[in-house]
């Protein structure tokens, strides 16, 4: 069927996804290259995602108009365009307003906008709704629905959680909906207790790490199944990369001298006693893993603070062998120590929410979702001791963060805001910055990249992709998300209940399954192939079950030119150009349903679909 459309409207996948480039140098001896998947700090994201920026934006044609000044709308936008003036670097214009939509809806919603929506916003003439449009998306019910997805993925909210899941998944919305302080929200992921699967969803965080030993409870050393002391490494290797966007792996087998001068200056000042200690904070808490009629019940637990402390010397199943030390509990950024008489876990939400460093890496994190990649790159290693412009550093060696002055007035912004999530994201999208154009005007420099100087793109996460195309073929799935059902994979509690075609999709787009820490998608032939065989396409772009392409097709008073117009508004969120109108047209009009089907399919697969600009 689609070998019949005109090559100058199919813009095959297969000719578009281009490898971002791994810009790691290799290993200098055994110990480098041993920790070398955990630590990669000599990567530029930014100047691969500026190539792909600059290749997508090229595909899209040139500006219409030309580059002019921008208002400073925000702290954000002095500290971005205060920082480009003084060192003479141009910027983006402003996107256009269907530019700008597209991504806002994205960003938000998790889906591109209907058209209705679309060419209302456009027409406005109001020069306050762009401000207006962010209030109304932030404030929506799909806003809970893409980022309880988000955070479900970071929190690893899957199987490992049992039948607690669907409790989880309810307080994960409560948050979102509610806009609960994100420092409480932390605070009972850390000090949760209880039964994980009926009465306390937060302990949920902390028991799915769980590291089982045995697998019968009345074998000698069962210690309830489960090895306390490696759970233990194993959530504050988690907490330490979330809460506060630091890789603590390396430190919890081996002091970091001698071993980390290649990777992370701050963790060579930094022993395995020091991660013990910070480990010691659940060194009373145990997880007791509920055992019925001979077998575990539903990977449920029961957690409490019962244990008899960390032991340092302790067998590990994980990692090598501990040697002792000190495991009173030290909190690792300031070497405090809980407080005689204090709840262990208490004092640890205590320290950690209160110290710049949790802020930090949570609006890094956000940023990087909203702005193309992080102020600190990997956003969950921080190099603390390469972080102040002033800090004295060994030969080679440069400050991680491309803008340091920016990223702690934002951490500041949001412990002032009582740190309010949905208040972060307005500030964010609100700013002229992130309204920038991804089309840049003039010569493009590497060195450009890390003042953020244009809009960068992102590659569609795996169900933002799902989503667009469902929204975009006016064809909605059908699920089940505990009771409810749903239309939409951003609104399901578990992506593995979706049907096979379904699951493979999301796959293939770099979907988490959940138990490891999410990464983000790279374009490969394969998702070529998927876009363009999958049912997930193909059966949604037939002029059938009331799609897009059957109701513009059926309808004669719809012409030609209307139909080209329409599925280039519901696909691309933007009107063809006149060449592309022209071919479109064509091929309507020597096949209305068969040109219709055609062009939908091929927009689809077009990377200007695929990406987020």
């Amino acid at each position: 069927m689609r070998a019949n459309l005109p090559v100058a409207i199919l813009i095959c996948a297969a000719a578009a996804p281009f490898l971002l480039p791994a810009q790691v140098p290799p290993p200098q001896d055994p110990v480098e290259a041993a920790h070398k998947p955990l630590f990669q700090p000599a990567a530029e994201p930014s100047k691969a995602i500026a190539a792909a920026t600059a290749e997508i934006a090229s595909q899209r044609g040139p500006r219409s108009s030309p580059s002019a000044k921008v208002a400073r709308r925000n702290y954000i936008d002095e500290h971005i365009f205060g920082r480009m003036a003084k060192d003479g670097v141009p910027h983006a214009p402003l996107a256009s307003d269907e530019e700008f939509a597209r991504r806002a809806w994205l960003d938000t919603t998790g889906r591109i906008p209907e058209t209705a929506d679309l060419t209302t916003f456009a027409a406005s003439t109001d020069p306050a709704k762009r401000e207006k449009l962010i209030d109304r998306l932030v404030d929506s019910p799909e806003f809970i629905d893409k980022w309880t997805y988000y955070w479900e993925d970071l929190f690893r909210a899957g199987q490992r959680m049992g039948h607690g899941l669907n409790l989880f998944h309810y307080w994960m919305r409560e948050w979102i909906r509610l806009d609960r302080p994100y420092n409480q929200v932390v605070t009972e992921l850390l000090n949760g207790g209880g039964k994980t699967s009926f009465s306390f969803p937060g302990g949920l965080y902390f028991a799915r790490d769980f590291v089982k030993a045995k697998d019968d409870p009345e074998e000698e050393g069962a210690l309830d199944l489960v090895n306390y002391p490696d759970t233990v490494d194993e959530f504050t290797v988690t907490y330490s990369k979330v809460f506060l966007g630091m890789n603590l792996s390396c430190i919890s087998c081996h002091d970091g001298a001698r071993h980390l001068e290649n990777v992370n200056l701050f963790l060579t000042g930094k022993t395995r006693e020091n991660f013990f200690q910070q480990a010691g904070f659940y060194g009373k808490t145990r997880q007791i893993m509920n055992w019925e009629n001979g077998g575990q019940a539903n990977t449920e637990y029961t957690i409490d603070d019962d244990s008899p402390g960390y032991d340092t010397k302790s067998l590990s199943i994980l990692r090598v062998a501990r040697t002792g030390g000190n495991s009173d509990p030290r909190f690792i950024l300031t070497g405090e120590a809980a407080r005689p008489g204090r709840h262990p876990r208490d004092e640890l939400a205590r320290m950690l929410t209160s110290h710049i460093q949790f802020s930090r890496a949570f609006t890094n994190r956000v940023w990087g979702e909203l702005m193309g990649f992080g102020i600190v790159e990997p956003v969950d290693e921080f190099d603390l001791a390469r972080y102040d412009r002033n800090s004295k550093l060994p030969a080679g060696w440069t400050i991680q963060p491309s803008n340091p002055e920016l990223l702690d007035a934002m951490a500041k912004d949001f412990q002032q805001s009582n740190y309010s999530f949905r208040n972060f994201v307005k500030r964010v999208m609100k700013s002229s910055a992130y309204q920038l154009s991804s089309r840049f005007d003039g010569e493009w420099k590497e060195t450009y990249a890390r003042y953020y100087a244009r809009k960068y793109v992102r590659m569609l996460s795996a169900p933002e992709l799902h989503d667009a195309i469902a929204v975009a073929t006016a064809r909605p799935g059908s699920y089940k998300s505990g009771n409810r059902n749903v239309s939409m994979v951003h609104q399901m509690s578990e992506p593995k209940k979706a049907s096979g075609d379904v699951q493979n999709f999301l796959r293939i787009f770099g979907q988490s399954t959940r138990d490891d820490m999410p990464k983000k998608p790279m374009p490969s032939s394969l998702q070529a192939m998927m876009l363009m065989q999958s049912k997930v396409v193909t059966d949604r772009v037939l002029a059938l079950g009331s799609s897009r392409v059957d109701q513009l097709v059926k309808d004669p008073a719809v012409t030609e030119a209307s139909i080209a117009e329409s599925l280039y508004l519901a696909t691309l969120s933007r009107k063809p150009t006149r060449e592309e109108a022209a071919v479109a047209q064509a091929a309507l009009a020597k096949d209305r349903r068969r040109g219709a089907e055609n062009l939908q399919w091929a927009l689809i697969n077009s990377p200007e679909f695929i990406f987020n600009y």
